[in-house]
């Protein structure tokens, strides 16, 4: 009856593990169904790189989309991931134990506070700011990179404080007794050792970024143009899928789950590289 049971409880968690990777597996192949033979039929080239965007006339060309996406990402990065980085390396290296301890939990809170309220604080607070101090509609890139900069700080300052606990103590022990300080021990050993896992937080901070909608609709002002300037108001991928995807019919909606594609191949592509560089071993160059 003991075997039994344990080989019953064994089966239930099978069961249980492989129907997230069910779930997953089936959303991609419905999207990948409805998605890519648009994708084939209108030209991958055409619809990647096309700048005319008009479902009326049968032109789905999302390049705008893809630049918007490009542009508040990599903008969202250099807000958040040298924060994030010195967030962590502030908790991990210079602070009492008790106090990272409740800190770190607390940052990572942050990651349950519904998208919805960081884009209200952006549109209340954030671009009438922009507007005032920069000019233009303040609805903007730099309001979106911004405001996914904070939202992407619990990933990075998480995965980053993980990594550098992860470094041996003997490492420090060593750099110290040889005669270096904690800032060059941490400068030149630990975030050398950890760097592996600090990399995979940016990557992943990135896939959080670019998936991104709620935040990012509320924020980025929607406008189906190539951003020229951060003060420009401009629409993601993710943007434009959930706005337009309640109405669409035929081509139209073939066309958002063709973007749907894109976007899941290169969030697919980043939590891979990702999940190549937690694997890593820490190796001290």
């Amino acid at each position: 009856m003991k075997i039994f049971g344990e080989k019953g409880v064994e089966r239930l968690l099978s069961v249980v593990a492989f129907s997230a990777i069910s779930a997953l597996a089936l959303i991609a192949l419905f999207i990948f169904i409805e998605g890519l033979p648009f994708l084939f039929r209108y030209g991958v080239k055409d619809f990647l790189f096309s700048s005319d965007w008009r479902p009326e006339s049968g032109k789905f060309g999302i390049y705008p989309m893809i630049s918007a996406s490009f542009w508040v990402m990599l903008g969202a990065m250099l807000v958040g991931a040298p924060l994030g980085i010195a967030g962590a390396i502030f908790l991990a290296e210079f602070t009492p134990k008790t106090v990272m301890h409740i800190v770190k939990p607390a940052i990572e809170l942050l990651a349950a506070v519904p998208s919805v309220i960081y884009g209200f604080i952006g549109v209340v607070v954030l671009a009438p700011i922009i507007r005032e101090i920069f000019g233009g509609p303040g609805l903007s890139v730099l309001a979106g990179a911004i405001i996914l900069g904070i939202m992407i700080l619990p990933t990075v300052i998480s995965i980053s404080i993980d990594s550098i606990l992860a470094v041996p103590v003997s490492f420090r022990e060593g750099s110290l007794a040889l005669g270096a300080t904690v800032w060059q021990t941490v400068h030149m050993l630990t975030i050398k050792a950890a760097k592996s896992g600090i990399v995979a937080s940016i990557i992943l901070g990135m896939g959080r970024a670019i998936g991104e909608t709620m935040a990012v609709i509320m924020v980025t002002g929607n406008s189906v143009m190539i951003p020229n300037s951060p003060l420009d108001s401009a629409r993601t991928l993710t943007a434009n899928i959930a706005l337009e995807m309640s109405y669409a019919t035929g081509m139209h909606r073939e066309a958002l789950f063709a973007t749907g594609v894109v976007l899941f191949i290169v969030i697919i592509i980043l939590n891979s590289i990702a999940s190549v560089a937690i694997r890593k071993k820490v190796i001290v160059k």
